[in-house]
């Protein structure tokens, strides 16, 4: 097949998609929402069409592979000053981002004019969606459209631009990916087709379980960060995202300390954060927590095996990439009771649910965590038989080239995917 993608050439789902898609025999063309190092990915052809400001924003993003995260643009400004304007570009992307794209819209119709690959993916709908739908507006092309745990929940309720596009991304769209149920039925609410075919797939195309795997911790890491043999490890994956509430997390550390001092907090990709220091310096915590740069998906894996337990106190998601890759290795996994979760975790079962918005009930959640090694064991027992299951690569890549294939045939039968 002829396939064009359109997402953030950055990001390890898209080069993911993209590495599985080339490696089984597929024509792969991309269209890069963000600037890129054309070097990385080995497709047919590499177009960069810098939509909704990208070109001005900053956004950290793992690479995949051996890829590390790495920071957007803004190179001439000093980081106290970035993280200060980039709130403000966030809210003014709602708002402005919308008829951004429409510069680039011509662009874009013209090269899947010249190109006409059997399928257009979009991966995700703010903004490659948005500009893939108004560019193939009046062709017969297939659309296809994954959606991200905070398209709807978040984004296209930014601004009513926002909203209406959305609205016309699903009009126009195919097929959809959600990597969530919840989701699924939130694109029917925003007007997606209930007969048009969909598949719920994890957005990252699944877990690769030769690099998140169960094992050991690795004690030389240990040693590096100071942590002691017996100290219990909590490692929050998620960053600095404005979705993740990394205020809750910092203010539950006290909160545990003072039932198990001893335990160690993990913040990765938060070495350097002003906002992550100003906790631990208000709180006195410095002792209990190590601020880790930014990783490989091979460190992350380790990083993984090394915790006792994995945090993710996010508002906002579909299914979090770090929950799958940390249930593989085997860490429990706390984490937010919101919906999209619940699809994979089950309270008390093969992790707890916690309110994310309050301290309180995260360092509860921990605590218990901690004292219930049995609940851990059966939950990493419990959880690498679903990630096999739900959410091993091959498996879920092989769904999507199948889907893939429905759709640039137009066959009326695609059907949606179910993952149980």
């Amino acid at each position: 097949m002829r396939i064009c993608l359109i997402a953030d050439a950055r990001s390890p789902i898209a080069q993911n998609w993209i590495r599985y898609l080339i490696r089984v025999g597929h024509e792969i063309h991309l269209i890069s929402s963000y600037p890129c190092d054309p070097a990385v990915l080995p497709v047919a052809s590499l177009h960069v069409t810098p939509v909704a400001l990208s070109w001005f924003g900053s956004q950290s993003v793992r690479n995949g592979g051996e890829g590390k995260r790495t920071g957007g643009a803004l190179p001439h400004w000093s980081t106290a000053t970035k993280k200060a304007f980039l709130p403000l570009l966030a809210h003014a992307r709602h708002w402005l981002g919308p008829l951004d794209v429409y510069r680039y819209v011509g662009r874009v119709r013209q090269l899947l004019t010249t190109l006409q690959p059997d399928l257009v993916h979009a991966m995700r709908i703010p903004f490659e969606g948005i500009l893939a739908a108004e560019a193939l507006q009046g062709q017969k092309i297939p659309l296809l459209v994954s959606v991200w745990g905070n398209d709807f929940t978040l984004h296209a309720l930014g601004s009513p631009l926002m909203g209406y596009l959305t609205r016309r991304t699903l009009a126009r769209a195919n097929g959809l990916h959600p990597d969530c149920y919840r989701d699924l039925y939130l694109a029917q609410q925003w007007g997606f087709t209930k007969t048009k075919p969909a598949a719920v797939l994890p957005s990252g195309g699944g877990i690769q379980t030769n690099v998140f795997r169960p094992g050991p911790g690795d004690r030389q890491l240990a040693k590096r960060l100071a942590i002691p043999a017996d100290a219990p490890v909590v490692l929050n994956p998620r960053g600095i995202r404005g979705y993740v509430r990394n205020d809750s997390f910092f203010q539950a550390i006290p909160l545990v300390l003072k039932r198990k001092p001893n335990v160690i907090f993990l913040g990765l990709a938060m070495q350097g954060s002003q906002m992550a220091e100003g906790w631990i310096e208000r709180l006195q915590i410095a002792h209990a927590v190590r601020l880790l740069p930014s990783v490989s998906r091979e460190e992350m894996a380790t990083l993984f095996r090394l915790a006792d337990i994995t945090l993710s106190p996010s508002d906002h998601d579909g299914t979090p990439n770090t929950l799958l890759e940390s249930m593989a290795c085997g860490a429990f996994p706390v984490a937010g009771n919101i919906e999209s979760v619940r699809e994979w975790l089950a309270d008390g079962v093969n992790g707890l649910l916690c309110d994310q918005g309050d301290p309180t009930s995260l360092a509860d959640a921990l605590l218990r965590a901690l004292d219930d090694q049995v609940l851990r064991k059966m939950a990493a027992s419990h959880n690498q038989r679903l990630v096999a299951e739900r959410a091993d690569h091959q498996k879920v890549m092989t769904q999507a080239e199948t889907f893939y294939q429905e759709l640039s045939k137009g066959m009326s039968h695609a059907h949606s995917t179910i993952l149980k």
